[in-house]
């Protein structure tokens, strides 16, 4: 049985770790309101983006000269997997979830005779897949230094992924991150951004519109097309960065009443133990003045 004094200061370190769990569920509370908002904020342009990039896809017939990064190569022998994730732990089983969804998609194209290569934005996506598969990620992207994302970050991955592309590394590209629902649901995402997957129309009651662009559509996918893919990434960050935070609230939280749960079953064992250590003395004195 532990002594009176290791009671004391086993709960004296659960209340200071109860401290500490309460500060960081606060302030990922604060921090949360930003990052949804910004993600909230970031969807529609994303999607009127993957919209516009339809459209004019689909006005179009494709050929050997249109943009690969719209047809792509022509063969999916290789794929690279973009795995975003963050940069800080603390946050439930929110960096798991999204490297086991990639774990899932290498399994099903390493049975499919694909090779795979990894791109992790993120350290700790980085740290779980070097585990199993380090031979085969290619490139990383540490964002610990950048205390608010901005589209320039996202940007500058794009230009990475969009000249290996180019070099004929890869053939196809999926995006993987976790789409912020609420501050207790946050869902692993797979979006295929190289060669983008063009919704078809639904067909409509209505009379059809047609467009003309200016200049030619396939001038302008040379410019959009990256873009979208900036777009999209910049879009999966900030996604991220608000599950991040719902994340690391709900595990704080649950690690502050779990604490708290600790402290009340540790101060009832120390209150019985003290009670037994003073019923013993008693007993003791007791039989002591009976014997004399």
């Amino acid at each position: 049985m532990a002594s009176l004094k290791d009671l004391r200061n086993r709960i004296a370190s659960v209340k200071a770790t109860q401290k500490i769990t309460k500060a960081m569920q606060m302030v990922a509370a604060a921090k949360l309101r930003r990052a949804q908002a910004a993600a909230e904020a970031a969807r529609p342009y994303a999607e009127r983006m993957e919209r516009v990039l339809g459209n004019i896809a689909s006005s179009i017939t494709p050929s050997p000269e249109s943009p690969k990064l719209l047809v792509g190569t022509g063969k999916d022998d290789i794929h690279l997997l973009l795995v975003c994730t963050s940069e800080r732990g603390l946050c439930g089983a929110f960096n798991s979830a999204i490297v086991r969804l990639a774990r899932e998609q290498i399994g099903r194209l390493q049975s499919q005779g694909k090779t795979v290569k990894i791109f992790c934005v993120g350290r700790k996506g980085y740290d779980q897949l070097r585990r199993q598969y380090e031979k085969q990620i290619v490139e990383t992207v540490d964002l610990r230094g950048v205390r608010q994302l901005g589209y320039e970050n996202a940007s500058g991955i794009a230009e990475k992924i969009v000249a290996r592309f180019e070099a004929g590394e890869f053939d196809v590209v999926t995006l993987f991150y976790s789409h912020f629902k609420s501050v207790i649901s946050q869902v692993p995402t797979v979006q295929q951004i190289i060669p983008p997957v063009i919704e078809k129309k639904k067909e409509s009651s209505g009379p059809s519109v047609a467009y003309e662009y200016e200049p030619e559509e396939e001038d302008i996918l040379t410019d959009l097309l990256p873009r979208n893919i900036a777009t999209q990434i910049f879009r999966a960050l900030l996604e991220n960065a608000a599950s991040e935070q719902g994340a690391r609230m709900t595990a704080m939280d649950n690690a502050t009443r779990n604490a708290g749960d600790m402290i009340r079953k540790q101060t009832i064992t120390y209150n019985r133990t003290r009670q037994a250590m003073i019923t013993k003395e008693l007993i003791e004195i007791i039989s002591g003045a009976e014997a004399l």
